[in-house]
């Protein structure tokens, strides 16, 4: 049997050249990372978020940018393509202003039965090409007049009109879609003076007689 030696307790490991209390600094490290861990993760979470805010906001601002860009790139597409097409009217009806005198003569020399054979031929030729150029005549005996697309060359009263009216078209007016290269020469004729004020009495005088004409009981039979 092995004899204790009384006295004795056994003493935990200690490292060669350390002492017992050298141990307790060490666990209360340990335990000191444990706590400063979770704070470093917290930092580092809200360094992130902030920077995915950043990140979002550069974004909204460069969308914002390209909308812009596109609505003005639109806009600008627009205006040339109308530009384009004012530009293209305008050389269209420069053309065809320098063409009406020939289209002048040829409807002069329809009316006088001149159009024949190959002049005949050619004439229409150059009315359908104007046409197909947008090039529109207008201009009408009876219609009234109108100072946006008539020129009154001529002037004279009619008893039988009741408002200005165009009597004569001497030269037709032409137009390429809305816009009036040359307004039609006209005669125009106005009512006559005290012409409505004779009229409406001969009216005033009919309403009259056939009043009285109701009242009595119509015409006596013989």
């Amino acid at each position: 049997m092995t004899e204790e030696t009384p006295g004795f307790e056994e003493k935990p490991d200690v490292p060669s050249g350390a002492t017992p209390d050298d141990a307790e600094p060490k666990a209360a490290d340990a335990s000191s990372e444990e706590t400063a861990a979770p704070a470093g993760d917290a930092n580092e979470t809200a360094g992130l978020v902030a920077q995915l805010d950043q990140s979002r906001k550069a974004l909204d601002e460069r969308t914002a940018d390209l909308q812009r860009l596109q609505a003005e790139f639109q806009n600008y597409r627009r205006r040339v393509e109308r530009d384009r097409i004012a530009v293209k009217e305008i050389a269209v009806a420069n053309l065809l202003t320098e063409v009406l005198p020939v289209l002048d003569d040829i409807g002069r020399a329809r009316e006088h039965g001149e159009l024949l054979g190959g002049f005949k031929s050619v004439a229409e030729s150059l009315e359908t090409v104007a046409a197909k150029m947008g090039l529109q005549q207008f201009g009408k005996e009876g219609e009234p007049f109108d100072p946006t697309i008539h020129e009154a060359l001529m002037h004279s009263y009619a008893p039988d009109v009741t408002e200005t009216t165009c009597v004569a078209i001497l030269q037709p007016g032409y137009r390429i879609g809305e816009r009036t290269i040359r307004p039609a020469r006209v005669a125009v004729a106005e009512p006559q003076p005290g012409a409505q004020t004779v009229k409406a009495e001969e009216q005033g005088e009919a309403a009259a007689e056939d009043s009285a004409t109701k009242d009595n009981g119509g015409p006596e039979e013989g």
